[in-house]
Formats: structure tokens, C-alpha cells, sequence
């Protein structure tokens, strides 16, 4: 392999992130629980959401804006100020969690710091991530920041561009089969998998993935086996 270029995804790759969105679910359902079961309000909930992705993106503030019109939809409009202001809290604790690195992480970045040109790529909303990477502390060891509005192929040939390397000289890592892996390999770069004990619905993809260029791993600690 010839890598420049080393990529990481944010949540659920260096940070928690996910058990967030599933502990708000729950307080969600929770408050709207006279309505309807759980799972009618989690599949609304999530239909919601991803009919939501081309208006908000991805991110915190769209769940909260997708939570209200959720909460409205289900309650046929007659959902009170108090439970919007609820909604609206719930939204601001999920801004305001504390940045949990993941195991690994940080030896990961400084191993590699220095032989590489280490990127973030990811998706979601740009303040929310540029303020989670700032939490984090690890600003330093990143060449360069890239959030996407989407991760597919166009995007990821706008980062090799921007880079100026040629497709195999980059590597994805993370969590997604669907954002960090497929659109990489299909573009031509190499991806890790380094999956997460919780997926989102909508990043799960049925297929499995038989490419050269793919590794999958149990631990981010161990793609420094092979690089």
C-alpha cells in the first residue's frame, strides 16, 4: 500500500457518540408514551429523521427539529409548549456531553503522527463537529478537517483533490460500512472498519464487503499491525 493520507471518521470512531441519540430516543418515547408503543414512536421517529436528512443534514439540531415534528405528527398537533420545551432541553444536553474518546484513539493518532497526513472527515452539523473536535483535544495531530455535508463518492474525490493525492493513496477509517467504506473503496482508495457496539438504522447496509482494499478490525488499535 502506498498511503499519503489517513482518514478518520469522528463519531463512534474516535468518540462516543451514538448511545446519545439512543438514550434521548428513549426519553423521547418516554414522554410520548400515552400515544403510542415504543417502537410505533421509534419508527415514526426514524422516518421522520431520514425524510428530514435532505432539509437539515445530519447532526443534533435536525434530531431536535425531527423530534418536534415527530412529537406533533403523533399527538395529531396538540402537543403543548411544555413538551416542546422538554424536547428542546433534551436537545441542548445531547450539545452539551462531555467528549468520551474512545479506547485506543489517542495512541492510534500518535503512532501514526508523523508518518502520515492525518485528515477528519466527517459528516453532520459544522459547528457542532467543529466543537466536539475542539473538546476532544485532539486538534493537533490533524493535517486538515473536512465535514461533509454527505459522505458519498463526489464528495470523497473532492477531499483526494483537495489533498492532491490519487484515490490509493488514501485510507478511511471507520465506523460506517455505508459512509466510510463503500464510497472509499468505490472511489478507488482503501477503508478500515472499525465497528461500533451501536449502529444507527440508517448507516446499516445487508451486503458484506469482499474488496482488497477493505480490512475490517475489532479495535482501532490493531490497523497499527499493518501500517
Amino acid at each position: 500500500m502506498n498511503i499519503k493520507v489517513i482518514a478518520f471518521d469522528a463519531d463512534d470512531t474516535l468518540w462516543v457518540n451514538e448511545p446519545y441519540f439512543r438514550q434521548t430516543e428513549e426519553q423521547f418515547c418516554n414522554l410520548l408514551a400515552s400515544y403510542a408503543a415504543q417502537h410505533e414512536l421509534e419508527r415514526e421517529l426514524l422516518k421522520i429523521e431520514i425524510d428530514n436528512l435532505v432539509l437539515y443534514g445530519y447532526g443534533i439540531k435536525g434530531f431536535i427539529l425531527s423530534m418536534i415534528e415527530a412529537a406533533m405528527k403523533i399527538t395529531q398537533k396538540t402537543l403543548s409548549i411544555e413538551v416542546i420545551q422538554h424536547i428542546m432541553e433534551l436537545g441542548k444536553q445531547m450539545l452539551n456531553q462531555p467528549i468520551e474518546l474512545l479506547d485506543g484513539v489517542e495512541e492510534v493518532l500518535e503512532a501514526l503522527k508523523g508518518k502520515y497526513r492525518l485528515v477528519v472527515a466527517t459528516k453532520g452539523d459544522l459547528l457542532d463537529q467543529e466543537r466536539k473536535l475542539k473538546k476532544s483535544g485532539l486538534n493537533h495531530y490533524f493535517h486538515h478537517i473536512e465535514i461533509m455535508s454527505e459522505k458519498d463518492d463526489a464528495n470523497y474525490l473532492k477531499l483526494i483533490k483537495h489533498l492532491d493525492i490519487q484515490p490509493g493513496e488514501l485510507m478511511m477509517i471507520g465506523n460506517s460500512l455505508k459512509s466510510d467504506v463503500m464510497p472509499v473503496l468505490n472511489i478507488g482508495g482503501h477503508a478500515v472498519h472499525v465497528p461500533y457496539h451501536i449502529t444507527w438504522a440508517h448507516e446499516q447496509i445487508e451486503h458484506s464487503v469482499d474488496n482488497e482494499r477493505f480490512k475490517s478490525v475489532e479495535r482501532i488499535k490493531e490497523i497499527l499491525d499493518f501500517l
